[in-house]
């Protein structure tokens, strides 16, 4: 489950950046910032759901808050 979580993650990071390089580089002119932000936020709802599948099916466990 780690590397699930791990994966989605280096990808939500890998379309942020190419939104901003597609940013950078077509200053605006383009849809391709918009295609990377929209796929940004597709892989971040289907970590979500991923994750409360998880905790669904006790893949994994709570740990409550610590002080």
């Amino acid at each position: 489950m780690k590397i699930f979580v791990a994966i989605a993650f280096i990808l939500i990071i890998a379309s942020l950046a190419s939104a901003l390089v597609y940013l950078m580089k077509d200053k605006g002119r383009s849809m391709r910032t918009v295609k990377a932000l929209a796929l940004r936020v597709g892989f971040s709802v289907s970590l979500f759901i991923l994750i409360l599948i998880a905790n669904h099916y006790g893949y994994i466990q709570p740990t409550g808050i610590r002080y």
